[in-house]
């Protein structure tokens, strides 16, 4: 999957966290055009991971559900190291976690965790 895939699924969940997701609204979230998001939709449903109903809602599949969930604790554990452990501010750890979520090493990612969760290093 490419960056902007993941991040097109990323959107859907988190969206849909707060209900129903409308192609308007990533539209909005992400500063993208309909027809931009429509064609990005297309390619995961394509893969299986979302549904997309026509004039409608979109949704994840399960496929698409646990993915999301890898992409977004990735972002959540790199914001929160980059904030928490760093002193990033806030608005900067959010970009940053954006685009290093989708460029960590399976192994560095798992340091990180392990790193974030063990008793001498939380806050």
């Amino acid at each position: 999957m490419t960056q902007s895939q993941e991040d097109y699924l990323e959107m859907v969940s988190f969206l849909s966290d707060e209900g129903r997701v409308r192609v308007t609204d990533i539209a909005a979230r992400l500063g993208f055009s309909k027809p931009s998001v429509l064609t990005a939709l297309k390619l995961l449903e394509e893969k299986a991971l979302i549904r997309h109903e026509r004039y409608g809602s979109v949704s994840l599949t399960q496929k698409g559900r646990e993915l999301a969930g890898e992409i977004r604790e990735r972002h959540v554990l790199i914001k929160e190291f980059l904030g928490k452990k760093l002193g990033v501010n806030e608005e900067t750890a959010e970009k940053d976690a954006c685009k290093m979520e989708h460029v960590l090493s399976e192994e560095t990612f798992e340091k990180l965790k392990s790193f974030m969760n063990s008793r001498n290093h939380k806050t």
